[in-house]
């Protein structure tokens, strides 16, 4: 007798934001796990219904504005009080400290800069959108109107995907 094995994953679609909300939900109390939720839009709590670990990119933009002060005082000791001292103003150069509200402005600037930029990097990164990566995306239409969930397959899953308002499920 020939053994046939089940799909590993369901993917069912959807084409309404609340319902694939409604169906998050509802399968997570049913004890399903999802393993992804497809959107062309980010939807409102649809971490905290799928359960999600809280986001450390708040930890990253501020190491990254530390980063980005760190040079702005690097530069500014640097061309004013070691490379090219000059006397600007009256204002001494022999000392960082004395003239540092006068810098005030370009280290803002330099923090704003760097964790702006390096959280742009960070995040092409985590979502895998440099060169040569991998497409992630299975099914081309949740990037325009469709919603999709993803979930490994198990008893019970299909019915409960129909029951939470899918139109459309693939078992791959």
């Amino acid at each position: 007798m020939a053994h046939t094995e089940s799909p590993a994953l369901v993917r069912a679609l959807f084409t309404d934001d609340d319902v694939v909300l409604s169906a998050v939900k509802t399968l997570r109390d049913k004890g399903h796990s999802i393993s992804e939720v497809y959107s062309p839009f980010p939807i409102h709590g649809l971490d905290k219904a799928m359960g999600l670990k809280e986001t450390r990119l708040a930890i990253a933009s501020f190491i990254y504005g530390l980063i980005g002060l760190t040079v702005a005082i690097l530069i500014t000791w640097y061309m004013m009080n070691s490379n090219w001292a000059q006397d600007i103003g009256g204002k001494p150069s022999m000392s960082w400290g004395k003239n540092m509200p006068s810098f005030v402005p370009t280290m803002f600037e330099l923090t704003v800069f760097f964790a702006a930029h390096l959280m742009v990097w960070t995040y092409f990164i985590v979502n895998k959108l440099y060169p040569g990566a991998e497409a992630q995306n299975p099914d081309p239409r949740t990037t325009d109107d469709h919603f999709m969930i993803e979930m490994p397959a198990g008893k019970g899953v299909i019915p409960a995907l129909k029951a939470a308002g899918a139109i459309e499920i693939i078992e791959a």
